[in-house]
């Protein structure tokens, strides 16, 4: 293939189809079902999945739990307003953030959240004006975060949101992402327990979604932009599940990029599925072979974004972009709270 540029992924969308508000119940989303083999387009709904998995298939999903990261307060001398974001830990009680307006937040600044039950210091400027800070409280750090702390919507994501769970996955376990991983927001627990006793067997990763992941993609030639890291881990037992799976030719099926992104890592870096533990900056394009996944549940991303071009490395370029040129004729909804596709 040839060079691809940033712009070959560019598609048009109504502003009106980007999903302000999640479905109820989860599961009614629509769901796009895309056959690679035959390029076929089948327009179904997420609670379909059971019909569409087979026994011995094995589901990947994503536990990780979203941050309620967003945190408002007061500079501590002066009371002016102040917003962080956190986005990684770097040690104990340490983090990296993003604040907002940054002119205030000088090394050695100090600020105070929730009328004082979580107070920060600025420890360093960092490249690209991140800021590295250190939280002081009583107690428990992530207890207090629920507490205090905001859900990290989206910016397209206008409305607001009632009910915290709601962005988070029924399943989500492990608290350290960004966003969500918005793929797995439309199973329920009873979706799960159907599948399980349909014979799918149902596997969990980690990985950490960093707000890198939507860095738009600045460079024209896309290979040269720059992927974020991300912290991933694939416990013993799901790799022991993969491999048993590739080895009997049961399929593989990834719900989310991110779950994506943890798999085709752990295979690139051993030239197999093992248990693991590291960090990730793969970006996936096309023209990338897939080494582990059969199939992905994915939602549908903006244009010229890096998910976009995974979806195309997995379906094939051209497919993919008739997919999305359907949906948004068919008015699918987009994005976090959106409907899903399935590549098979």
């Amino acid at each position: 293939m040839d060079m691809m540029k940033k712009s070959d992924f560019w598609y048009d969308l109504p502003e009106e189809l980007i999903a302000q508000t999640p479905m109820e119940p989860r599961d009614h989303s629509r769901m796009m079902v895309l056959g690679r083999g035959d390029h076929s387009i089948a327009h179904r709904h997420f609670y379909d999945l059971l019909e569409l998995l087979r026994e011995g298939d094995v589901l990947i999903l994503n536990n990780s739990r979203v941050l309620p990261a967003r945190l408002y307060g007061n500079k501590a001398e002066t009371g002016g307003r102040m917003e962080f974001l956190l986005l990684e830990q770097k040690g104990p009680d340490t983090w990296e953030i993003l604040v907002h307006p940054g002119k205030k937040a000088k090394i050695g600044s100090e600020f105070v959240f929730g009328n004082g039950l979580l107070r920060a210091k600025i420890l360093d400027i960092l490249e690209g004006g991140n800021r590295l800070a250190q939280f002081f409280y009583e107690g428990n750090f992530y207890n207090i975060l629920d507490e205090i702390g905001n859900m990290p919507l989206p910016h397209y994501i206008t409305a607001q949101l009632q009910d915290k769970e709601r962005y988070q996955t029924v399943y989500s376990k492990t608290p350290g992402s960004a966003a969500a991983p918005t793929a797995g927001l439309h199973f329920t627990q009873e979706m799960l327990g159907a599948l399980r006793e349909k014979g799918v067997q149902i596997g969990y990763v980690t990985l950490h979604v960093g707000l890198g992941t939507f860095r738009p993609v600045k460079a024209d030639d896309i290979t040269q932009h720059e992927m974020h890291s991300e912290h991933y881990v694939l416990p013993e037992e799901t790799a022991r599940m993969i491999q048993s799976a590739k080895a009997q030719g049961r399929r593989v099926i990834g719900v989310g990029t991110t779950s994506c992104r943890t798999l085709e890592s752990v295979a690139a870096k051993y030239g197999e599925i093992r248990p693991d533990e590291g960090h990730t900056n793969i970006f996936i394009y096309p023209g990338y072979q897939f080494r582990v996944l059969d199939g992905l549940i994915t939602n549908f991303h903006l244009p010229e974004s890096t998910l976009i071009m995974l979806v195309s490395a997995f379906a094939g370029y051209d497919f993919t972009m008739e997919a999305y040129h359907t949906a948004v004729r068919e008015r699918y909804r987009f994005y976090s709270f959106g409907d899903a596709m399935m590549i098979l």
